[in-house]
C-alpha cells in the first residue's frame, strides 16, 4: 500500500504578535489556513517572562473558531485550568517540569472537557512520560528553552522528536506531537521528516516582515 501522508497542522503563536490589533492578527491567521491558535502563557516564575491570562483568551475566542491550543509554562497549573477552559480553551498543556502529580493535573483537564496535553523542555528526556503517555492528547517538544519568543531551533531536539514519534507509534497512541521553538520556512521540513505533526511558530508568522497570510503559506509550502 502507498504511504499516507499524515497532516500536518500549523498553530501560529500569539506571542509574538501585535497585541495593539490581536483580534485581527488571530482572524488573519485563521484565515490564512492555520489549524490552532497557540496561546503561551507565562507566570514570570516558571518562566522569566510574564505574558497573558484568561481574559486575553477570553477575547479572542471571538475572533476565530478555530481550536484555542492554550500553553500553561506556569507554576501550579492545576490552579488555572479551570479559568481556561470557561475562557474557551480546546487544549490545555502543562509543563511536566511544573507538575509533581502529573497524572491528577491531566485528569483536572479532561474533566474540564477540554483535551489535556504535557510538555518537555529540551533537558527533559522523553523516558518521563513513559506512564502518562497514553493518557495524553498531544506531546508538546520545547525546541527552545521556555520563556522568550524569537529564538533559534536546537537541532539535537531532532532526535528526540524522532524517538518520541517512535514510542508513540510503537504503542499506537494518538497523541499529537507537536513542536515549539524556532519554527520558520527551513526548521519546518526537517521537523515533520523528524515526526512531528504539529507547528507552532511565532516570530516566523507574525514578524516576518510579510503579511501573515502570506507567511502561513510559506510554512505551509515548505512542507511539499
Amino acid at each position: 500500500m502507498p504511504d499516507i501522508k499524515p497532516k500536518i497542522k500549523l498553530a501560529p503563536s500569539i506571542l509574538s504578535a501585535d497585541f495593539s490589533r490581536l483580534g485581527e492578527q488571530v482572524a488573519e491567521a485563521s484565515r490564512a489556513g492555520a489549524d490552532y491558535i497557540h496561546v503561551d502563557v507565562m507566570d514570570g516564575r516558571f518562566v522569566p517572562q510574564i505574558t497573558i491570562g484568561a481574559p486575553v483568551v477570553a477575547a479572542i475566542r471571538s475572533h476565530t473558531s478555530l481550536p484555542l491550543d492554550v500553553h500553561l509554562m506556569i507554576e501550579h497549573p492545576e490552579q488555572q485550568v479551570k479559568q481556561f477552559t470557561e475562557a474557551g480553551a480546546d487544549i490545555i498543556t502543562v509543563h511536566i517540569e511544573a507538575c509533581p502529580h502529573i497524572h491528577h493535573v491531566i485528569e483536572m483537564i479532561k474533566e474540564a472537557g477540554v483535551k489535556a496535553g504535557v510538555a518537555l523542555n529540551p533537558g527533559t528526556p522523553v523516558e518521563s512520560l513513559g506512564e502518562i503517555l497514553p493518557d495524553l492528547d498531544l506531546v508538546l517538544v520545547m525546541a527552545v528553552n521556555p520563556g522568550f519568543g524569537g529564538q533559534t531551533f536546537i537541532a539535537a531536539m531532532l532526535d528526540k522528536i524522532v524517538r518520541l514519534r517512535a514510542e508513540l507509534d510503537e504503542r499506537d497512541i494518538g497523541a499529537e506531537l507537536e513542536v515549539d521553538g524556532g519554527i520558520n520556512a527551513e526548521v519546518a521540513p526537517r521537523v515533520v521528516r523528524a515526526g512531528a505533526r504539529v507547528l507552532v511558530a511565532g516570530t516566523a508568522v507574525f514578524r516576518s516582515g510579510e503579511t501573515v497570510g502570506k507567511a502561513v503559506k510559506k510554512i505551509r509550502a515548505s512542507l511539499g
